[in-house]
């Protein structure tokens, strides 16, 4: 395991130990940013932690996080998500992760995601494979084997996306093609996609900090991650995950939107 995906694996376990503690707190306390999205006293706490441990392992690293911003240029760039789901984490629904990726020169090389109210953990990094444990057992994943969209397994995270950022006809054409379509939502369906659960993960909206490590955990699972254009990156404002079989007919029902998509 390379230093870096070591490390991560570290500011993990940081997060992990706050948002632990403030889940399902009946103190937290929760405020709506500008974007009208909701921030909780976790989110902000997480961020500050993990920045902090950067700051003292890599001082000449550049951090872009959700709560505190920054970006990602040239050279060594943390993306930061503290938590992925605060709607279900300030609801009490266990369905959220810390997001944790290294970008090197505009691209992800290490990914950590951790849910620990699932009890699960996923990472990887360039030529090292994809991996999760779950309540603790560790074990490699890979995508699915399915080849057509009619056997292929579907989710996004709101269908009320697809109306306002690309086209909710698109989007359900997709969901017509396949076999069966839910709303897992937010990570962790394209981390059931890395691990073969799910075939086919479509966003209409992201922000860097959503995706950067699951670009990495989807390629190294052997699948493809695109934007809706089928561009391979985590940070052209949407995202496609899928087992690499069944990608080109997915994008082809989605690529061509009624109306471009927006920036978050």
């Amino acid at each position: 395991m390379s230093s870096d995906l070591t490390f991560a694996l570290r500011l993990a376990d940081a997060a992990d130990a706050i948002t632990r503690s403030r889940f399902r707190a009946t103190d937290l306390v929760v405020e709506r940013k500008p974007d009208r999205t909701p921030v909780t006293d976790a989110d902000t706490a997480v961020e500050d932690a993990v920045r902090g441990l950067l700051a003292e392992e890599f001082p000449t690293d550049t951090v872009a996080g959700e709560e505190r911003g920054g970006t990602v240029g040239a050279g060594r760039a943390w993306v930061l998500d503290p938590i992925d789901g605060t709607k279900n984490f300030l609801r009490g629904v266990p369905v959220w992760a810390t997001l944790i990726a290294l970008v090197e020169d505009g691209s992800p090389t290490v990914g950590v995601v951790s849910a620990p109210a699932l009890g699960r953990r996923w990472w990887a990094a360039r030529g090292e494979g994809a991996w999760m444990s779950t309540d603790g057992v560790q074990r490699r994943i890979g995508v699915s084997g399915v080849r057509d969209l009619e056997d292929a397994y579907l989710s996004t995270t709101d269908l009320g996306s697809w109306v306002r950022y690309h086209s909710r006809e698109r989007y359900l054409a997709l969901v017509d093609a396949c076999w069966e379509s839910r709303a897992f939502g937010d990570f962790y369906q394209h981390c059931l996609v890395a691990e073969g659960a799910l075939d086919v993960a479509a966003e209409a909206i992201v922000n860097p900090w959503d995706v950067a490590p699951l670009q990495v955990l989807v390629e190294e699972a052997g699948g493809r991650f695109t934007d809706l254009d089928g561009v391979p990156t985590f940070d052209g404002g949407s995202a496609l995950s899928t087992n690499g079989f069944v990608h080109d007919a997915a994008l082809a029902l989605l690529k061509h939107a009624d109306h471009p998509a927006h920036d978050l």
